[in-house]
């Protein structure tokens, strides 16, 4: 029988009715290992507590602090977070400061290379410094909780930190800034796409790579962001190709680098029991431990509970008895990169600057690389940032610069605290408002009233969108400061009854300042905005909504098949081709003409759209992209996953894009001849992967999750799923590549204050980030399932979701 903490509030979705068999823990769990458990009952005396402390923790392992006061609350939690995720907390501290090689060997030097060029560092002692004194306390508690565990537990490691060799260094509450600006440049939208569409610039020109680089439906293509790069040989930018592949190994490496969330709030108005409703969830890759967590505290003068991040004493998204607040990523455009012409001069390196050459400023950066001699190596800088190519490839032609908003003067980690501590929207809308350092979109609510605010620091540029990398040489291009931040998107309280967000533009084209031209799709805000305005709601439709698998780019691919000038030329090409493909395509055409764009896992009609959805992008760019193999390819389906995407872009319209025409034939084919081989297409791949019974066909045979740990053995799967990239219930893949499930909605939480205890959640793999922990993998099943645990705010409410076995920390000598 489950904890009665833990809340059967639907009976199974879809998704968990094709779920697998549990495999068993992978590998690393042995009695030996028990002992890099801390303990969950008893008595520890720790030095740096002032009075005693209770650390509950529900059936999923996740801590309640109970402390006398803030000071023992936050020293816990450092304690806690240390407990739980040593191994996450130095991994991500060592890729943000680029020293992994010191722990992982030198496998991974080329992602130093580029971190120690972005210099995060630099970002974290700024942000740092501008914080209140009172936040420096806060960050210097912390650490000292996360050292308490550190010199307790030095000789008993988690196993897979244990064999790396690597002995982590003690926490500084500079560490803590620095994880937050990994978080924020994480979420800084388009790096990896500048590089991306510079590969495929390489292979295309400029020409005709803004076909390649949509930005949004009703958009126009970006011509005039890829004429900044024509009559440019991009074949001397200095090791685009590996700087390309560096980044998206930096990029593989970082859990924080996960820009698909949601989050919407539902009025007192349009609520069942006249009182607000927020959902928020975020995601992550299919690997455990999964970069969010959930912790509760409760001080005499704080008490919140809510989604942190190991290394960092703030609360992301939560609630406090009183307000409830959410993040979700905004995909704001806040950094830059800059072609830089660059030249030797002697033993010096210069660039480029309206028609002078200026010396480009140099620093030294010593690489340690576990069993290697140390590697020193040269960093060197211009006017707009550091060049990211690696300095060995540094000569003549061209180098990237990477320009990034200064923190100088911004207090957004203050902001954080303020927010978890706000008792009514209005402060709640006060705190967002500060917040700089990171772009989101924050939706909040009391039990009354709700809002929403954009946040960050987005660059005015003199020109230029940022899409593409600017030419470094020409000042039009330049940032002339920053927007100004009333600017910034908001609203409260709307007449609609409602306020979400998914990702998708957030303000709407020609608005007075440029936040981004890198959103997701919008299918998935749509379907929020469906299901988000029917009806009244309470806790049960917000779990219906997080567990929606519907599509509506489903119908919007019917309507353009039926489309005035598409109907008739797509019905004769089909018609046009061989006799057993003429039957596969019709098949495959009324299978989609009668979809209704559900993506159940056990749905054959989803398989067949799915499958027509890869076959599709295989025929309309794979001639003139791939091979598959090659670094275009690669390029171009790592844009269509962080961003609207060429593929969607094209069917639905763009019926003039070159693209179109298969190169490989004598003849031009135009969108229709395309579509009816994508359609048969779809089909014979089905038959291959599936079988020849079209009938038995699943969504969730060809798309599924595996779960697997940080040295990517799997852990559990595979697990038959649904939904894709359009759905709210998010399970995107390598659209052209395969179907395995990239990442999913891996933390979920809703706060309805209609409820005695409004706030509950969930939190994905498991809590625990060590192998050897039972919490390790058991929120897999819970989330399969679509179970929530309470979060309870009301102390007499605690021993039913907490129970009473207790660890009590007392003040050491």
């Amino acid at each position: 029988m489950a904890s009665p903490a833990l809340l059967h509030v639907l009976p199974r979705f879809g998704v968990a009715a094709a779920v697998a068999s549990a495999l068993g823990l992978a590998g690393c769990q042995s009695m030996n290992t028990q002992d890099t458990l801390p303990p969950v009952s008893g008595v520890q005396s720790l030095k740096g507590l002032a009075q005693n402390v209770s650390v509950r923790r529900n059936s999923q392992g996740m801590p309640l602090i109970e402390s006398s006061t803030f000071h023992d609350a936050l020293f816990t939690l450092g304690y806690v977070h240390a407990s739980d995720r040593i191994k996450q907390m130095v991994t991500l501290r060592l890729l943000a400061q680029g020293r992994l090689a010191e722990m992982s060997g030198p496998d991974v030097l080329d992602v130093d290379r580029f971190m120690r060029a972005v210099n995060l560092k630099k970002s974290a002692g700024e942000l740092y410094n501008a914080s209140s004194p009172r936040l420096k306390r806060f960050f210097d508690v912390y650490a000292r909780g996360v050292n308490a565990y550190l010199f307790r537990y030095r000789d008993k490691l988690p196993p897979d930190l244990a064999e790396t060799g690597y002995k982590p260094e003690y926490w500084k509450p500079e560490d803590s800034a620095l994880l937050f600006c990994l978080l924020s440049f994480s979420q800084s939208a388009n790096l990896q796409e500048e590089l991306s569409s510079l590969v495929l610039a390489g292979k295309v020109g400029a020409d005709t790579l803004a076909w390649l680089i949509p930005s949004a439906p009703d958009e126009p293509l970006p011509l005039d962001e890829s004429d900044k790069l024509k009559g440019l040989n991009l074949r001397q930018i200095a090791g685009l190709a590996e700087l390309d592949s560096a980044s998206r190994h930096v990029n593989a490496i970082n859990g924080l680098n996960v820009t698909t969330s949601s989050n919407w709030a539902i009025t007192a108005q349009r609520s069942r029991s006249g009182k607000s409703l927020l959902a928020n969830d975020l995601s992550a890759g299919l690997q455990a431990p999964s970069p969010w967590n959930y912790v509760q505290i409760r001080a005499p003068k704080y008490q919140a509970a809510g989604v942190s991040i190991a290394g960092l004493p703030l609360l992301f998204s939560g609630f406090n008895g009183k307000v409830a607040w959410s993040m979700s990523a905004a995909k704001g455009d806040t950094q830059d990169l800059f072609l830089e012409k660059i030249r030797r001069q002697g033993s010096a390196l210069h660039y480029e600057n309206n028609g002078k050459w200026l010396p480009a400023t140099l620093r030294n950066e010593t690489f340690f690389a576990k069993g290697q001699r140390p590697i020193r190596e040269a960093v060197y800088e211009t006017r707009h940032g550091a060049l990211l190519n690696s300095p060995q490839a540094l000569d003549s032609g061209y180098g990237l610069a990477l320009q990034t908003a200064s923190f100088k003067d911004d207090q957004s980690l203050d902001a954080f605290f303020d927010l978890s501590r706000a008792q009514n929207a209005s402060k709640a809308s006060d705190a967002t408002r500060e917040i700089r350092a990171i772009a989101l979109n924050m939706i909040f609510a009391d039990a009354s009233n709700i809002g929403w605010q954009v946040t960050g620091r987005f660059p005015n540029r003199r020109e230029g969108q940022g899409l593409l990398p600017s030419p470094g040489w020409d000042a039009r291009f330049d940032w002339d400061g920053y927007a100004d931040a009333m600017l910034h998107p908001y609203d409260q309280d709307p007449p609609e009854g409602w306020l979400g967000t998914a990702n998708q533009r957030i303000a709407p084209r020609g608005y007075g300042m440029q936040l981004s031209n890198s959103w997701n799709a919008p299918e998935r805000s749509e379907r929020l905005a469906q299901l988000a305005s029917a009806g009244k709601h309470d806790t049960r439709s917000m779990i219906a909504m997080q567990y929606d698998q519907t599509s509506p780019f489903a119908a919007k691919l019917k309507a353009m098949f039926n489309a005035p000038g598409m109907a008739q030329p797509l019905k004769q090409a089909i018609n046009d081709l061989p006799a057993v493909e003429r039957s596969k395509a019709q098949e495959a055409f009324n299978r989609l003409m009668a979809f209704d764009g559900r993506l159940a896992p056990g749905s054959s009609d989803a398989a067949i759209y799915e499958l027509f959805l890869q076959e599709s992008t295989r025929q309309i760019f794979l001639d003139e992209l791939g091979p598959e193999t090659s670094a275009t390819w690669k390029a171009f389906i790592s844009n269509a996953n962080l961003s609207y995407s060429a593929q969607a872009d094209h069917l639905l319209g763009r019926e003039d894009s070159p693209f179109w025409d298969d190169v490989r034939t004598a003849q031009k084919e135009l969108k229709p001849t395309i579509l009816a081989r994508s359609l048969a297409a779809a089909i014979t791949t089905g038959d291959s992967q599936l079988g020849i019974d079209h009938k038995a066909w699943q969504w969730g045979k060809l798309h599924s999750y595996t779960w697997k740990n940080t040295a990517d053995q799997p852990l559990r799967g595979p697990v038959a799923a649904g939904g894709d990239h359009d759905t709210l219930n998010s399970s995107p893949y390598n659209r052209g590549q395969g179907f395995d499930t990239l990442q999913v909605q891996a933390l979920r939480m809703i706060v309805d204050f209609g409820q005695v205890e409004p706030m509950m959640g969930q939190s994905g793999i498991g809590h625990s980030g060590n192998p050897a922990s039972p919490h390790y993998t058991d929120g897999i099943d819970p989330w399969l399932r679509a179970q929530y645990l309470s979060f309870p705010m009301q102390p007499q409410n605690f021993d039913r979701v907490y129970g009473k076995t207790r660890l009590t920390l007392v003040p050491g000598k």
